[in-house]
């Protein structure tokens, strides 16, 4: 019983070590901010303006900063194939590579993952490609400073625990310590790969941005202005030349409907004429 009880207290002071070493460091790291505001004022010299000064403290905090990029670009060509292509070459010269990939006739979609610092390089590359027509492009920066900062002082406190409790097992002297201590070794072993996980995903999205790339034929272009005048005036010309048999067609029914009418009538007429004329040459001297 004396063995455990000491397994136990030492085990509980491997945790009350590791509570106040985050502890520290997390109050190390909110008394750091203030200490950066001070330190300008005291290197500054005494003909250096303050809003110099405060800007040469702000730049290396701004080059620190861990940012996760990523882009995306719709371009229009009509060699979907072709400009992939060189849009992949263009990844690949500045150190990127692709990733999911997908290719029809007239659609073609990429994922390309650059260095991050060289993603605007990228995207300048692949819009300046020749007969290419960027439609959208945009650019999201996440800033993910404070998760990393958050990850290494945990990461560091989390290795120091599992240090401390692996010089317990070796101090231990029997084999339900060594059990008890084991187990609790595998409990924190664990918690550490799951930080180191956490940890390289987000160097990883930092080192390399995502390029969601797509590329697509244009539509097949309308008949130009003068085409379109001249089917409106054959259209016209051939309506016109439609009514106007339509017509003609309409008259003759008509003529051969009238003709017999006109023939009976103007018969006896043409008798009585005939008739009138005669009796009146009879009649003058």
């Amino acid at each position: 019983m004396g063995g455990r009880a000491v397994v136990a207290v030492a085990l509980a002071l491997v945790a009350l070590a590791g509570c106040s070493a985050g502890q520290e460091n997390a109050g190390s790291q909110a008394a750091a901010p203030a200490e950066r505001l001070d330190a300008p004022q005291q290197a500054g010299t005494p003909g250096q303006s303050p809003g110099r000064q405060e800007n040469a403290a702000a730049e290396p905090t701004a080059q620190n900063r861990h940012l996760v990029r990523t882009g995306s670009m719709e371009l229009t060509a009509q060699d979907v194939a072709g400009t992939l292509t060189s849009a992949k070459d263009a990844a690949i010269a500045q150190g990127g590579f692709t990733g999911a990939e997908n290719l029809t006739d007239r659609r073609a979609t990429a994922t390309l993952r650059v260095p991050g610092d060289r993603l605007d390089a990228v995207m300048k590359a692949i819009g300046e490609l020749p007969d290419v027509v960027v439609g959208e492009r945009t650019v999201r920066t996440e800033d993910v400073t404070d998760q990393v900062v958050d990850v290494e002082a945990r990461l560091a406190n989390q290795r120091a625990s599992v240090e401390r409790v692996r010089g317990l097992l070796d101090r231990a002297g029997s084999t339900s310590e060594i059990t008890q201590i084991e187990a609790e070794l595998t409990k924190r072993q664990g918690e550490l790969e799951s930080l180191q996980r956490r940890y390289d995903s987000l160097r990883g999205q930092v080192s390399l941005s995502t390029l969601t790339l797509s590329v697509t034929r244009p539509a097949a272009p309308a008949p130009g202005a003068a085409q379109a005048e001249d089917q409106n005036f054959l259209t016209a010309l051939g309506a016109g030349w439609g009514a106007l048999t339509t017509a003609v067609s309409w008259l003759l029914v008509v003529i051969g409907g009238v003709l017999p009418f006109a023939v009976v009538l103007a018969t006896p007429l043409l008798a009585y004429l005939v008739w009138r004329r005669r009796r009146k040459s009879a009649v003058t001297p």
